[in-house]
């Protein structure tokens, strides 16, 4: 998320539950998916669970930012 969408997620949070919902899972999913990018090694589930939690996050994102984009227009 770049600079201006994050400010954006600041301003409409308070009013668009789903909006700040959506944040919160991203973040947890990005601390997820670090956490398991840290390791040298993978087993098969790590490696299809992080490939599920990146196919998440991108989904979450999509949706952030068709969001953002109706709620600043």
């Amino acid at each position: 998320m770049d600079q201006r969408q994050i400010e954006l997620i600041e301003k409409f949070s308070a009013t668009e539950p789903e909006l700040k919902e959506l944040w919160e899972d991203h973040q947890l999913y990005t601390k997820q998916v670090e956490k398991l990018m840290t390791k040298a090694f993978l087993t098969p589930t790590e490696d299809q669970t992080l490939k599920q939690l990146k196919k998440q996050k991108l989904e979450n994102k999509t949706r952030m930012v068709a969001m953002l984009d109706r709620l600043s227009a």
